[in-house]
């Protein structure tokens, strides 16, 4: 382990954490809203909320993927030592982490169950960045419709159809972070 894996967590992991939790839900509870995210500095490639969306959400019993770029000693060490999550292969992830391209296919990620659809991957999508502009987004948490930056339209499109089975989503850029549940609708814009 590197001495630069000790650094970038959070400084108050109280505090910190809660805020992140709470705008992590509003993410997802508002499909297609963009939240600021902040307080950890994670290494290279990883952006700072997809940092701190990683903090906040696992722990030890967390299986975590990292995928393409994104799978690199800095990041490994650096998840390893502030959340104690083993890192595992895209089947047993319940996070999996990196760019849109890296993580495909995404058909290689667990949806649930019929029984049990909460035994479920959550992607973190690594994007260069968000915008509330691109395919139509509507379904539970949004008043008419809302339109988000995606990298693509059939692969969410497919997943949405599965309800309520699917993996969700959240797109990370820089601080902001949105949330893409398996629940919403996508059509093109």
């Amino acid at each position: 382990m590197t001495p630069e894996a000790l650094l970038g967590g959070f400084a108050d992991a109280p505090v910190q954490s809660a805020h992140a939790f709470r705008a992590s839900l509003e993410a997802l509870a508002r499909p297609g809203t963009l939240q600021h995210l902040t307080g950890a500095i994670p290494p290279a490639p990883m952006s700072v909320a997809a940092g701190v969306l990683v903090l906040t959400l696992c722990d030890g019993t967390t299986p975590v993927h990292l995928a393409g770029g994104h799978d690199c000693g800095p990041l490994r060490d650096w998840i390893t030592f502030h959340t104690g999550a083993p890192l595992v292969a895209a089947e047993a992830a319940v996070f999996a982490i990196g760019a849109w391209g890296a993580l495909q296919p995404v058909s290689r990620f667990a949806i649930g169950q019929p029984d049990y659809p909460d035994r479920s991957a959550t992607l973190i999508i690594e994007m260069p960045e968000l915008t509330a502009e691109g395919p139509r987004l509507t379904g539970p948490g949004i008043r008419r419709a809302a339109h988000l930056s995606l990298p693509a339209i059939t692969e969410f499109a497919v997943n949405s159809a599965l309800f309520p089975l699917g993996f969700d989503c959240f797109f990370t850029a820089g601080q902001q972070v949105a949330g893409l549940p398996r629940s919403t609708r996508i059509e093109a814009a």
